[in-house]
């Protein structure tokens, strides 16, 4: 396996929770320097700062933005400060997108509010248009380092129908198509670009999802393992795709669900 080179960092969106911290404290204990952008209420943040330190005490460099990631002046603020922040000569040798921020309302229903086409429009933008606006914002400052992975995470939502999951499973469905594209227009700068498909992982995310209790029995009873994914074993797989020996991989969708998609 590789050294993992101290001047190299990894920016994670979407990093104070779910699969997006557990990435973060892989790749920390990996010998990455880490930096998250999250938003998160206030009451929220001392349990947030206490997992970032633990993030700290592997010995590596850490740095942590609560701002909305999504809207460009945020983000042109956001390119400005990590300019700032980085050491001469340190560069962003990994993008994780783990932004988790889409309307869960049913297509029709007679005592709720449905889904609006404004609703598509945010989550889509949201979860899948805000990859492409980071890895541009991040090229045209000249922040990746060589042989850069940008990784981003779906679901099988992207081409499964599922009950509240219209507007997230239409923003993961364009985070692939997105995540491909990425792949074969940006492979002349080194830079592989690859989605993972998680099972259904127990988060914060999952449970916001109106029968996210069936959803889990479904999927237990599916699961070869007859066990949900957890977030460290989709973090691992990050890990993996920014190997030496993962260079070859591009443009993919990998499915990290210990065979749940099988049936």
């Amino acid at each position: 396996m590789e050294e993992v080179k101290t001047n190299n960092w990894a920016l994670i969106l979407g990093g104070s929770k779910g699969l997006g911290l557990a990435t973060a404290r892989k790749l920390a204990r990996s010998g990455y320097n880490i930096l998250v952008v999250h938003r998160d209420r206030k009451v929220d943040i001392p349990g947030i700062e206490s997992t970032f330190k633990e993030i700290s005490s592997a010995g590596v460099m850490f740095k942590s933005y609560n701002q909305d990631a999504i809207q460009q002046a945020n983000r042109d603020e956001l390119i400005s400060k990590i300019q700032g922040f980085l050491p001469e000569g340190h560069k962003i040798r990994i993008l994780v997108h783990s932004i988790a921020k889409g309307n869960l309302k049913p297509m029709h229903s007679s005592n709720e509010k449905e889904l609006s086409n404004q609703d598509f429009q945010i989550t889509i933008n949201a979860m899948a248009l805000s990859l492409y606006d980071w890895a541009q914002s991040l090229l045209k400052a000249g922040l990746f380092a060589e042989d850069s992975r940008i990784i981003a995470f779906t679901s099988e939502g992207s081409s499964k129908a599922i009950s509240n999951y219209a507007a997230v499973g239409a923003a993961k469905a364009a985070l692939e198509s997105i995540s491909r594209n990425m792949a074969l227009e940006f492979a002349a700068l080194g830079i592989k670009t690859n989605c993972i498909q998680a099972g259904v992982t127990d988060t914060e995310s999952l449970r916001q999802i109106p029968g996210s209790e069936n959803l889990i029995k479904q999927a237990k009873f599916r699961n070869p393992n007859a066990r949900l994914t957890r977030p460290e074993y989709v973090a691992d797989v990050v890990y993996l795709l920014c190997t030496e020996e993962a260079k070859w991989i591009n443009g993919t969708v990998i499915k990290v669900d210990g065979g749940e998609s099988l049936r």
